[in-house]
């Protein structure tokens, strides 16, 4: 029970990687409150998750929805101990001289406004609580770029950036702010649209799949249990002296 009584709002958390860190922390001993766009799936999920999980139906691209979010998430729970900033999607995939100037801001806003958006509002009672964690869900691509995810790359290298300076303005106050680089997770999303960005890579899914876990140490994809764990310490005191890490769960794909 490394987080009883703390309270945990999670972007994107009713699927993949989310849902596993919710699931992580209600185990933990955590209450959640998951944001996330579907509120038929959202509604099921949390009542699936048990009495401690709330759902807020938003798009993260608003950033009235995202601050609603967070005011949803004191007024329901009491507070936001964890901010877990999970949303986020690589979108239109091109040769960077093919990208259109309404593909990157939308990688922009679907990444970094979104995070920039949920941890300034969460920051105010975190600051005022003298506790707090922010984990910011990056990417392999928040480190290393690859061909045609040249707006995706840019949004999780920012996204990378903001935790480490978060981190020293927050540091002094028992606020810590950190980074997860996941790898290759065969999600959902992944599943759905994975084939269209093999495309974009001349491949099919299997061989864009194999070309990935080919790069890694452990030559398979990692899974959404492997950044959960990490996710929990994070969270927890004994991580409390981690902040401003940008950490891998990659399989040892990137080079630092």
């Amino acid at each position: 029970m490394k987080l009883k009584g703390k309270t945990a709002a999670i972007t994107g958390g009713t699927a993949g990687i989310g849902r596993a860190i919710a699931e992580a922390y209600l185990r933990e001993g955590a209450s959640v409150s998951l944001m996330a766009r579907n509120p038929d799936k959202g509604e099921a999920v949390a009542k699936e998750l048990g009495e401690k999980c709330v759902f807020f139906a938003g798009d993260v691209m608003k950033q009235s929805d995202v601050e609603g979010f967070v005011d949803y998430t004191v007024s329901t729970l009491g507070s936001v101990d964890i901010l877990v900033n999970n949303a986020g999607g690589a979108g239109d995939l091109q040769p960077i001289m093919d990208l259109s100037d309404e593909a990157f801001d939308e990688a922009m806003k679907w990444n970094v406004y979104s995070t920039f958006w949920a941890t300034r509002r969460a920051l105010k009672g975190m600051v005022a609580n003298k506790w707090g964690r922010v984990i910011n869900i990056s990417s392999t691509e928040g480190k290393i770029g690859k061909p045609v995810f040249s707006a995706y790359t840019t949004a999780k290298h920012a996204v990378i950036g903001m935790t480490k300076s978060a981190a020293l303005d927050v540091g002094p106050l028992g606020i810590t702010v950190n980074a997860i680089c996941p790898g290759l997770i065969i999600t959902d999303i992944v599943k759905n649209n994975g084939p269209k960005t093999a495309e974009s890579m001349g491949m099919t899914f299997e061989e864009m799949v194999d070309l990935f876990a080919q790069e890694s140490a452990i030559k398979r994809p990692n899974t959404v249990e492997e950044v959960a764990a990490l996710a929990v310490l994070l969270a927890s005191e004994e991580g409390g002296g981690i902040t401003g890490a940008q950490l891998s769960v990659d399989g040892g794909t990137a080079p630092y």
